[in-house]
């Protein structure tokens, strides 16, 4: 019964937000809080994402320079130390040369851009690109055509089971369900010749809603551009584990062949549902399972016949690519060592506006705010730093890039990293963390009006329910490289809504139009980002929340044991495991409990404050495997990782999870051992802190 008790007790305090800090230290923080609510300007969001959309930016082009050089001059004016990182990148600059043709029974050419849209003025810029795949193979196929649903691991061996031939096929399949390089990948495992992507009606088109002008959704033209990049790391695909530094730099780095790298051979291009319609209807197999239906007005199929064959010529270049991250610090004044960091990326498919400029407008105001609450004399004590990451859409690279650069000094300085990616991109907020910041989240949000109601940001976000759903970090975006290869409490979040995800519609002008007309949500986010971010510099005890852990693992390995017990019915049971876990719980009511008294009674030295922050730092670093995960070293969490197999999922204990996913039943003891010993490790840290 104590221990329950006491973990209500903890999320009661944490909810107050008041962890960390002294009674007289969390009144003079409420304060501070005040002022920097009153210090954010409301304009300043519009005015950042008009300018940063004015022109399609790719990773590498001169429009992203441009966005760069606004960047870097933004955070500069507002008082930040301003620092670029430039590093030279094996990718895909323009999509090169590109086509798409049914050729038989009859030629006809089919689209692979956008319609241009009187109502529009955006969609008529020249220097928007066709749909492309970056990072596809290149080469020329005509060949006869294969309907693989969403292009899943599941789906390719529900194609085998039915004993449909993909080999020299080109495979069409619908967005969703995975990351659009695992399509590519389990498509040329299974033989295939080409692959073309499209979304589909049913996901994201008129089963919707309208669509684009007159809607917020996916019209026949709209395409969705993205990265096909599947290297078992993230990051450049040259360089695993180091920064792929300038090739014209003092300090060189040893860099892979590129046919060493694992990239995709087979051609690969995106199109609209409007010319996805023009193959789909001409084809002539049986008809497909029930679930595989989209929302085209016919019956799919699985295989087009012998007479309808499709050509598809891919010709993309790859080549090193100069990019560059832009971070700005805002110093602390007791602990500059420390750090804090925010982050969004800057590149964009086209413009960009919700994804990801909106979370980058977000950051470059709250630059401007954090450098008057600095000019007022209330600075943060810990540094803050505002990363803005180059070509994250060519595969979460410039951040990843950055965390290799910085590895060692984010291992001891980093307290916290916060994603925005496209973090206003709507108006329903959301987010989803490590254990340690989830409380801070919920009491962040708490603080901050919703400015469509009278509720807070809390209330809207918890909707009929007692407590607001917050998830775990999966993959996709920057946190990535923070939170799986480092082991940096990492959270992600921000207001979403319908987007016309990495098209060229994605402008300025859809977002006053479907996305926030009335430019309220920018300065919301912003308060909550900056709230969370000066709670958790000021306070005098870095306020991670210690009982998530035991009480969070307790629930993820009874789910875990659960799931094994299916697969292995014999298995022991994660023995090891489970009595770790006891005593982790007791050591962290020790540390909570000792920590309170010391911080409420001003007991501790300066000395004394400085050695718990490490040792606070260091706690999430338990779960850094040297080893890593089987399905590639580089991701060294065992508590979390993206799922190896759709790209975006989130895998709690990834361990456990990739043995239930490949069904191996020989592993799950060594799992044990493993878990074991880092859950041993995190107790021996709480129990420093607990003395």
């Amino acid at each position: 019964m104590k221990y329950y008790f006491l973990f209500f007790c903890t999320l009661s305090l944490n909810v107050l937000g008041q962890t960390g800090y002294s009674e007289s230290a969390w009144n003079k923080q409420l304060a501070t809080e005040k002022l920097f609510t009153d210090l954010v300007d409301q304009s300043r969001f519009k005015i950042h994402l008009k300018e940063l959309t004015k022109k399609p930016h790719v990773a590498g082009s001169q429009a992203n320079n441009d966005v760069i050089d606004y960047i870097a001059r933004t955070m500069y004016k507002a008082g930040l130390k301003v620092k670029k990182y430039p590093y030279d990148i094996y990718m895909s600059k323009a999509p090169g040369e590109s086509y798409l043709e049914i050729v038989q029974p009859k030629r006809q050419p089919l689209s692979m851009k956008e319609d241009l849209l009187t109502e529009d003025p955006y969609s008529m810029d020249e220097d928007l690109w066709k749909g492309w795949n970056a990072y596809s193979g290149s080469g020329a196929v005509t060949a006869e055509v294969v309907y693989a649903n969403y292009g899943r691991k599941e789906d390719f061996e529900q194609l085998k089971k039915l004993g449909v031939e993909v080999k020299g096929k080109i495979v069409l399949a619908r967005y969703g369900g995975n990351f659009r390089g695992y399509k590519a990948k389990f498509a040329e495992a299974a033989g295939a010749a080409g692959l073309i992507i499209f979304t589909d009606p049913m996901d994201s088109g008129y089963f919707k809603g309208l669509v684009y002008p007159e809607g917020p959704f996916y019209s026949a033209s709209t395409i969705q551009r993205g990265s096909l990049l599947t290297e078992d790391f993230t990051g450049d695909p040259l360089t695993p584990y180091e920064p792929a530094l300038p090739l014209d730099g003092f300090k060189k780095v040893k860099r892979r062949k590129p046919e060493e790298a694992q990239l995709h051979s087979i051609p690969v291009t995106p199109i609209g549902y409007g010319a996805a319609k023009e193959i789909l209807e001409q084809m002539t197999g049986a008809p497909v399972p029930r679930n595989w239906q989209g929302g085209l007005p016919f019956t799919y199929r699985i295989e087009g016949g012998k007479n309808l064959k499709v050509h598809l010529k891919v010709e993309q270049p790859r080549e090193f690519v100069r990019i560059h991250n832009v971070v700005g610090t805002v110093k602390g004044s007791v602990y500059p060592d420390e750090w804090i960091i925010l982050g969004c990326h800057l590149d964009a498919w086209g413009f960009g506006a919700t994804d990801p400029n909106s979370g980058t407008a977000m950051l470059l105001s709250l630059s401007e705010t954090l450098g008057k609450l600095v000019a007022a004399g209330k600075g943060p004590k810990r540094s803050i730093l505002i990363g803005h990451w180059d070509a994250e859409e060519h595969g979460v690279i410039g951040s990843a890039e950055w965390v290799e650069e910085l590895r060692d000094e984010l291992k001891t300085k980093a307290v916290a990293y916060m994603n925005f990616d496209g973090g206003v991109s709507g108006k329903r907020f959301g987010a989803s963390s490590s254990p340690s910041l989830k409380e801070l989240v919920l009491a962040s949000a708490k603080q901050v009006n919703y400015p469509y109601s009278n509720a807070t940001l809390f209330d809207q976000w918890k909707g009929e329910k007692e407590v607001p759903t917050i998830g775990n970090l999966g993959g996709g975006s920057d946190h990535i490289g923070f939170y799986m290869h480092v082991g940096v409490p990492s959270m992600s979040g921000g207001a979403g809504g319908t987007t016309v995800y990495h098209s060229n519609y994605d402008s300025f002008r859809y977002y006053e139009r479907f996305v926030d007309p009335e430019f309220q949500m920018g300065a919301t986010i912003e308060k909550f980002a900056g709230i969370m971010s000066l709670r958790l510099a000021n306070a005098t005890v870095i306020p991670y929340d210690l009982m998530r852990y035991p009480n969070d693992l307790k629930g993820h390995f009874e789910k875990a044991e659960v799931e094994v017990l299916k697969q292995h019915p014999t298995f022991n049971g994660f023995q090891k495991t489970q009595e770790a876990l006891k005593k982790l719980g007791v050591a962290a009511e020790s540390a909570f409990n000792n920590l309170s008294v010391n911080i409420n009674e001003n007991k501790l030295s300066p000395k004394a404050i400085t050695t718990i922050n490490q040792q606070l730092i260091a706690l999430e670093k338990s779960f850094i495997d040297k080893k890593g995960m089987y399905y590639g070293d580089w991701f060294k969490s065992i508590y979390a990782s993206s799922d190896p197999f759709s790209g975006y999922a989130s895998w709690i204990l990834p361990g456990i999870e990739y043995e239930l996913a490949i069904k191996r039943n020989e592993k799950f003891n060594e799992w044990d051992t493993r878990y074991a010993k880092a859950i041993e490790n995190l107790t021996q840290k709480m129990l420093l802190l607990g003395n």
